[in-house]
């Protein structure tokens, strides 16, 4: 699967672009409630200068975006789930080397977009994934390293004996060990920012603290107070004298964050907690639902039901998208377009009727309204189209709301020109021929097999 990375917009986090006069889409989008800033976590190569894997371009590691802009631009090729990759440099190293030795079909897939559109507008792009095995395991293996790597740090610590820090509550002073410290914090202050062996740069983190500190910043609400004796008051009287678990800034810190790829620390940390409990009798009577709420396609509105939605859009933008559903008599991924479409569209500020493009999405809302373009579509083809099979929003509620249309649940039509993604199995014994892994595994040399021995060979 895509993971959505061709049809989702650059970002409003100063991540958009535009190229001989049309959008390229890279990554999600994020409703204003879901912005959070996500620090890198600790990599073996941070501060080395990235190399393209198609050409001899590079970028400083901490451009990485631009070289992400770069492949999309130059070479069309897009790289799935990137912020998972534990040390990217290497990771671009490596398919440098395989891309010189392979066509680049053989690792990626191809996605034609515009496909029902001029061939003179159709493009190729091509994705790497984990889809294929080969790229799965150099992840785990980067994974792998990069844990080592901290874990090897995180026992420098435990066996520092030179640290010397002052408390930032009381200025007492401590030498040794930094569990003397961390200890005191607890003890004395109440503060705690967690057992000292969970805890690795801890001279950082404790900096990053001690700043918020001087900057009469509060560590756990983040507000700004007029001066130390204010805040000092509020973190005594609030009880805010912990930090922040939502603030992502301090993922690094913690070793959790590196044991399994892709998880952060409250997915790791809820597992454990199921483990706990698995011998106990279930007791759902005091569970609660988080409701799950549904954001207008054409303002910040949210609703904790799709009929609330639905019927602020018809109530304030004159927006039925029932009505559409059945005067177009749209099928499922035809609903799913549709309101990719209009996402997209909204989002660069540009009428999804006549194209005319606006300086705010405010002035763009009230042109639909004045012009009666909310209700009107241009050609089904113009939206129709398999990159907005993707959401250009993480988590779009009002996508889960859409429904099958009657004629649908009544089989397919074989008349349908709509293309569906889906498992191709129609002829398995044709494709294992034909798969890329038979390259890899002739490829192999004396002794080693699979797929995981070239990866690791290549270390």
């Amino acid at each position: 699967m895509l993971q959505g990375h061709l049809a989702r917009s650059w970002d409003v986090r100063d991540k958009g672009f535009s190229l001989a006069g049309q959008d390229c889409i890279l990554e999600p989008l994020c409703f204003p409630e879901h912005l959070c800033g996500s620090a890198p976590l600790a990599s073996s190569s941070d501060g080395h200068p990235v190399t393209c894997s198609l050409c001899s371009d590079s970028f400083p590691a901490s451009e990485k975006d631009q070289l992400l802009k770069h492949m999309v631009l130059y070479h069309k090729l897009v790289i799935a789930d990137v912020k998972l990759i534990a040390d990217f440099p290497r990771y671009m190293l490596y398919w440098k080397k395989r891309f010189t030795e392979q066509p680049i079909t053989d690792f990626c897939s191809v996605i034609k977009t515009n496909s029902e559109g001029p061939v003179e507008q159709q493009e190729h792009y091509f994705l790497l994934c984990d889809a294929l095995p080969e790229d799965r395991i150099l992840r785990e293996l980067l994974q792998q390293r990069r844990l080592e790597g901290v874990l090897d740090q995180q026992q420098k610590e435990r066996d520092d004996t030179t640290f010397h820090r002052a408390c930032m509550f009381c200025n007492e002073e401590f030498t040794g060990n930094r569990s003397s410290l961390l200890n005191h914090m607890a003890k004395e202050h109440s503060f705690s920012i967690g057992l000292p062996d969970n805890i690795f740069f801890c001279s950082e983190f404790l900096d990053t603290l001690e700043c918020k500190l001087e900057n009469m910043q509060c560590l756990y609400c983040e507000k700004i107070f007029r001066d130390k004796t204010t805040l000092k008051d509020h973190m005594r009287k609030k009880q805010h004298r912990r930090i922040n678990a939502r603030n992502h800034e301090y993922d690094r810190f913690y070793v959790i964050n590196y044991l399994e790829l892709g998880k952060t620390w409250e997915e790791v940390q809820s597992e454990d907690d199921r483990e706990l409990f698995e011998d106990e009798d279930d007791d759902w009577s005091d569970w609660q639902a988080h409701p799950v709420y549904a954001v207008c396609l054409f303002c910040e509105q949210q609703a904790e039901t799709m009929e609330k939605i639905y019927t602020h859009m018809e109530e304030t933008h004159e927006f039925d998208l029932h009505k559409l559903k059945t005067d177009l008599s749209l099928k499922f991924y035809q609903q799913v377009k549709l309101v990719n479409y209009i996402r997209h569209e909204l989002h660069q500020c540009r009428c999804y009727c006549c194209q005319e493009k606006f300086e705010t999405k405010e002035e763009l809302v009230q042109h639909l309204v004045n012009t009666g373009h909310v209700m009107q579509l241009p050609e089904i083809s113009h939206w129709d189209q398999p990159q907005y099979y993707f959401p250009t929003y993480e988590n779009d509620a009002l996508l889960t709301a859409l429904s099958d249309s009657e004629s649908e649940s009544e089989g397919p039509n074989p008349s349908s020109e709509v293309p569906v993604i889906a498992e191709d199995i129609s002829n398995l014994k044709v494709i294992k021929q034909t798969s890329v892994l038979n390259k890899l595994g002739r490829a192999e040399p004396q002794g080693r097999s699979g797929v995981g021995s070239r990866v690791s060979s290549a270390w």
